[in-house]
């Protein structure tokens, strides 16, 4: 029942309304998305299911829309007349959380009492707003809306939930055409909301190389610190449009690409065909995280192996493991330690000491560790479960010395501490998306609850970083 599928991004900037002027600058993209929005209407959904990365995006969890009507407008652009309405699609919402849960994924429905108790948003946001006011005028405009955003799980569970849309559009049934929004590269240009990375250009090449080769295996693979670099948002979006064409045969096309300010449009459009065990590619993508975990851990140094090993000792034992008698040099020393855990590429957990509160450094990452898969209020603690999908890395400490002003600052080469009055404020250096010192200094004082016009003090420090 999967009829279609379609990769579109979602600049603002190439609505008519809100572009004006610069629409032109993006001419390209403009008609790339007119041609593909005829291919989905031709395709003759009943259904349009839409993956945002900007709707309501959770660490842990996908979320879908409850609301009786899928309404929005581009008011945050200023241009509230720019809007849309469709009916949703409760038959297949239905079907949607119970092939989820088979699947052993959590969904969360955000309808309107939801999203006011909990300040979530229960409108279209412009990941969906614009491709599909393309689509509206393509001839869609009676079709029901299902606007899923993205979670930050891992590969396999996303393309496993591409699976269960598949799924639940055939138990309905419904012909369903599942629109992947999402943008290439941030960081094509100095120009750009992001700064310049090497890797965008690269990132967004092979993407497109291999939709024009309909290599859906190169796609899945792509490495995740290549993503990573490039600051894309549509690569969670085109996982999912994929999973839900998985064990089908299928023909892709580009019809367009351009990154004239500082962004990679790439618009992509997929046909399904017959059945294909050839095309079954779950048990594969959950090899190869096998595989990548297991290279990571032939890899990891040895103050990560036994960060590693003090929290998998206290999560499955309930205690702390002991020292070993011939402790290297390297943890005999004395600093600062930051211990911070990754799955699925997101964070989840980081605690650390700015001086040393422990007799060394064996037990400063032993303490921290812990600390980190237990104790960081911004997570539930870490459960048996996912030991094994866990990334380490240890950053050591130099001790931190006053910086003068700004001007001694440097997001990528030093990390900062703020003070004011007791309360204070800590920010690693080099953090994906913390590009700026500005940028820095702002998440250090929000964390410490310090207003930018008090009177705080900053210091710097390295570290050196081991994984």
């Amino acid at each position: 029942m999967i009829v279609y599928g379609a990769l579109m991004p979602h600049p603002p900037i190439i609505i008519p309304e809100v572009g004006q002027q610069q629409l032109d600058e993006a001419r390209v993209t403009v008609e790339g998305v007119k041609m593909l929005a005829r291919e989905v209407q031709r395709s003759q959904p009943d259904t349009l299911v839409f993956i945002t990365p900007h709707g309501n995006v959770f660490r842990d969890v996908l979320s879908v829309l409850t609301t009786p009507a899928s309404e929005g407008d581009l008011a945050d652009f200023g241009h509230p007349e720019v809007k849309s309405s469709h009916p949703s699609d409760p038959e297949l919402l239905q079907a949607l959380f119970k092939e989820a849960a088979r699947s052993e994924l959590d969904l969360l429905g955000v309808d309107e009492d939801l999203a006011d108790r909990h300040g979530l948003n229960h409108r279209l946001d412009h990941g969906v707003l614009v491709p599909l006011y393309y689509l509206d005028k393509a001839g869609l405009t009676k079709t029901r809306v299902v606007a899923i955003s993205i979670g930050f799980l891992p590969r396999e569970e996303l393309y496993s939930f591409g699976m269960a849309i598949a799924r639940a559009a055939a138990a309905v049934p419904r012909r369903v055409a599942v629109i992947a929004s999402g943008d290439m590269s941030h960081r094509l240009l100095d120009r750009g909301p992001y700064s310049y990375h090497p890797d965008g250009k690269v990132f967004d090449h092979k993407i497109k190389e291999l939709l024009e080769q309909g290599d859906v295996i190169g796609i899945l693979r792509v490495p995740p610190a290549l993503a990573e670099n490039a600051g894309e948002c549509g690569y969670r979006s085109l996982v999912i449009l994929l999973g839900a064409m998985d064990g089908r045969d299928l023909s892709s096309r580009v019809f367009s690409y351009e990154g004239p300010f500082g962004v990679g449009y790439l618009t992509a459009g997929f046909t399904p065909a017959g059945a294909s065990q050839a095309r079954e590619l779950l048990p594969l993508l959950e090899e190869a995280r096998r595989e990548e975990i297991e290279r990571t851990r032939h890899q990891e140094s040895p103050l990560v192996r036994w960060a590693r090993q003090s929290l998998e000792t206290f999560i499955r034992e309930n205690k702390k493991v002991h020292l070993p008698p011939d402790l290297p040099d390297e943890l005999r020393k004395s600093a600062g330690v930051f211990v911070s855990l990754k799955k699925g590429g997101q964070l989840r957990g980081c605690i650390g000491t700015i001086w040393p509160a422990q007799d060394n450094l064996a037990l400063e990452i032993r303490e921290n560790a812990i600390s980190a898969g237990t104790r960081d209020y911004r997570f539930t603690p870490v459960t048996v479960d996912e030991l094994d999908e866990l990334v380490y890395s240890v950053d050591v400490l130099t001790p931190p010395e006053p910086a003068k002003s700004v001007d001694e600052l440097d997001a990528r080469k030093y990390g900062v501490i703020v003070r004011c009055d007791g309360r204070v404020g800590v920010l690693l250096p080099d953090l994906e998306g913390v590009d700026t010192v500005a940028e820095q200094l702002r998440i250090a004082l929000q964390k410490a609850g310090i207003s930018p016009e008090e009177p705080y003090t900053i210091e710097r420090f390295e570290v050196k970083r081991y994984k």
